[in-house]
């Protein structure tokens, strides 16, 4: 079986910048890793390649040239092989242009089966995974906690509810989002470590993917940020000190009490 997990860099701190001009984070200069919940994709895609005995898995991402160091960490987990998506053509692009560039990827690679992480740390939308299987009209099962059953032909999948669990039968190919209840990613080894230093990664523009340039990146984009700004600070809080946590309780009972009553 030939899987294809797709992976994000994303930015390795809270402190996220926006470029006014474009309204599009400013990665330059800002320390990267690979979004956690995608490592859980690796690993999964990993373990099926295991439990089948054959296939290859290969990680996919669209980024700047320094999303290479993503993908090499990808295949010190295990993967086989590594495509990075990068032209100024891709650049700030939101989530229905990326899931289109990451499907026109999918198209070409021919995989049995895309996994991802559900959502990404930076733009936490849980929407470029359905939109790659919107773009190829493929299945999908979302929030997937477990694989029960796999072939080549069809999956059982576990999916988180609000409340509970459902079951869910998926033909192949199809894209599965997961989340980190599936699996506990392992460390990458030493043998993983050399392997991926010496790996030559794929690199694909908007022709190898016969990607239109107008549907693509930032002119693709339909979704418009009109402005961004900084929330104003919350003023006026009072701080409540008392011996016990029944007698804080009681103060802060008597107070919405006392507001209630003015309103």
């Amino acid at each position: 079986m030939n899987i294809a997990v797709c992976i994000k860099q994303v930015p390795d701190t809270t402190d996220v910048r926006l470029d006014p001009a474009t309204n599009t984070l400013i990665r330059q200069g800002v320390e990267s890793i690979i979004n956690p919940l995608d490592t859980h994709a690796i690993e999964e895609g990993v373990r099926i390649r295991e439990r089948l005995g054959d296939g290859r898995v290969t990680v996919v991402s669209m980024g700047p040239p320094q999303a290479e160091s993503a993908l090499r960490e990808a295949l010190s987990l295990g993967a086989d092989d590594a495509i990075l998506l990068s032209s100024p053509a891709f650049a700030g692009g939101d989530t229905w242009s990326t899931s289109l560039t990451l499907a026109l990827a999918m198209r070409k690679l021919a995989p049995d089966l895309v996994l991802a992480g559900k959502q990404s740390t930076d733009g936490d939308t849980g929407q470029v995974g359905p939109g790659i299987s919107a773009h190829l009209d493929w299945p999908q099962a979302c929030y997937v906690s477990k694989i029960r059953e796999i072939t080549k032909d069809r999956a059982v999948v576990e999916c988180l509810m609000d409340v509970g669990k459902e079951v869910l039968e998926v033909q192949l190919p199809a894209v599965l989002t997961v989340v980190k209840e599936i699996n506990e990613p392992r460390l990458p080894s030493f043998k993983g470590k050399m392997r991926a230093k010496k790996a030559t990664i794929t690199v694909w523009n908007e022709k190898d993917i016969e990607a239109n340039p107008e549907k693509v990146g930032l002119k693709g984009s339909p979704t418009v940020v009109s402005r961004l700004f900084s929330p104003p600070g919350r003023g006026g809080g009072e701080m409540i000190q008392a011996g016990s946590a029944f007698e804080t309780a009681k103060i802060i009972v008597e107070k919405i009490k006392a507001l209630q009553s003015h309103r």
